[in-house]
């Protein structure tokens, strides 16, 4: 598939004329399209709720776009707790799906009308503890153990994970639960990050229906949902071939009328928690190339740097790049595409062929959109940089404004020399 950027050198132009470059842009039109085209894969199944996981682009404007086509937010802290309700999530909008949990965090998350979804067994007493109760309906999270395989292919190893229960611990935790006082269940489970394949939603939905059909039968609890959290993943690569949600919706309808509906269990909803698919290719990072080096290799070096996108310095994580006005040029100059960081690993592309880029060429670092603002850092003193929505009629909307050396410096408020820092 061919990468073409969703905004143009004259938007961008536009753009930082008032908003300087680094910045990050997101595509109001496509956010739409993709929530419409999940909705419409999951409709046969009357209870379908997306509750999109707010750790990958938490931003208020974002997730309210979200929220008109009906999805809730899954949170993993209580900053992201905090979050959902400051957007008006309502009670059983929110999916508190956390690991190594305060107990404080319970409390709120079942304040503002969460539902609990229980890492691990021992997390009961927490729950009981902190509330004074068990919540009418929670959900656990599963962790099978083991490698996890489609067609022969390992994607990966639960086994080596932190999270979830065992078998026999969700079990045990399900008559727990049930004596505690819960009415309403739901089971979870995350097994494999990023795939690009049709396949692993509809193997992972079958696992889960099966194991719910027997926890039902032999614990008595109402399973009300299975959450079939996130792992559809995105083409990152031109040569990847995307995922067909159409598709992936059908495979968990089939296992679902396999598993579920002959065991008279054909009003369990079923729920997911996407990140990566519902924003990743809908936001982009754009920087303006500000210096050229020729030693050893050939660098180009850009005003944006791994505090504004990490994933290629920590994962060494592909990133398509467009150098825009040159989007039909030959790419036969090979660069490292590098920030200011003081790290060697501050790189966007390492001997990737690209057009001859000129010093303020605007360049797109593609598929942005999710784990990439907010994986940003303030190291060497860099400052975090704006958020643009692109809008659905090419207009654009400041959503967050760029970090100040006020704001770096806030939280030495405490210190004498907090007014001189503001001040310079």
């Amino acid at each position: 598939m061919k990468k073409e950027p969703f905004v143009t050198l004259e938007q961008v132009k536009e753009i930082a004329a008032q908003y300087p470059t680094p910045f990050y842009v997101y595509d109001e039109k496509g956010i739409r399209e993709n929530v419409k085209a999940l909705k419409e894969a999951f409709s046969w199944n009357k209870g379908y709720k997306e509750f999109f996981a707010v750790k990958a682009t938490p931003n208020p404007y974002l997730v309210n776009i979200l929220q008109e086509y009906g999805c809730g937010c899954d949170c993993s802290s209580m900053t992201e707790l905090m979050f959902a309700k400051a957007v008006n999530c309502q009670p059983g909008d929110v999916m508190f799906s956390s690991n190594d949990t305060p107990d404080v965090e319970f409390k709120y998350c079942d304040e503002i009308g969460g539902i609990i979804n229980l890492d691990d067994i021992t997390h009961i007493d927490h729950v009981e503890k902190t509330l004074g109760k068990i919540p009418k309906t929670i959900s656990c999270r599963y962790n099978p153990g083991g490698v996890f395989t489609i067609a022969n292919n390992i994607m990966d190893n639960p086994g080596d994970a932190k999270y979830g229960m065992t078998t026999e611990q969700i079990f045990e935790a399900f008559r727990i639960l049930k004596e505690k006082g819960a009415e309403e269940f739901g089971i979870h489970a995350f097994l494999v990050s990023n795939t690009i394949t049709n396949e692993y939603y509809p193997m992972l939905a079958k696992l889960m229906f099966e194991l719910a059909v027997k926890l039902q039968q032999e614990t008595g609890a109402h399973i009300k949902f299975v959450n079939l959290s996130g792992g559809i993943g995105i083409p990152y690569r031109p040569t990847d071939t995307p995922n067909d949600i159409k598709i992936i919706g059908e495979g968990v309808r089939k296992a679902f009328e396999e598993v579920l509906v002959p065991a008279g269990m054909g009003d369990v909803a079923i729920y997911t928690e996407l990140g990566r698919y519902m924003m990743g290719p809908y936001g982009a990072v754009v920087t303006q190339a500000i210096h050229e080096k020729h030693i050893h290799k050939e660098y180009i070096g850009v005003d944006a740097c791994a505090v504004n996108l990490m994933r290629p310095a920590m994962y060494g994580a592909y990133h398509h790049i467009t150098v825009l006005g040159k989007e039909d040029a030959e790419c036969d100059h090979k660069y490292d595409v590098t920030g200011s960081l003081c790290e060697n690993n501050d790189k966007f592309a390492i001997d990737r062929m690209l057009p001859k880029i000129d010093m303020g060429d605007y360049l797109v670092i593609h598929d942005a959109g999710a784990h990439g603002y907010a994986m940003g850092y303030n190291y060497n003193g860099k400052l975090k940089c704006a958020e643009i929505l692109l809008k659905e009629d090419g207009s654009y909307q400041l959503i967050r404004r760029a970090e100040t050396p006020a704001d770096y410096f806030r939280t030495f408020d405490c210190f004498p020399i907090y007014e001189k820092l503001i001040q310079k």
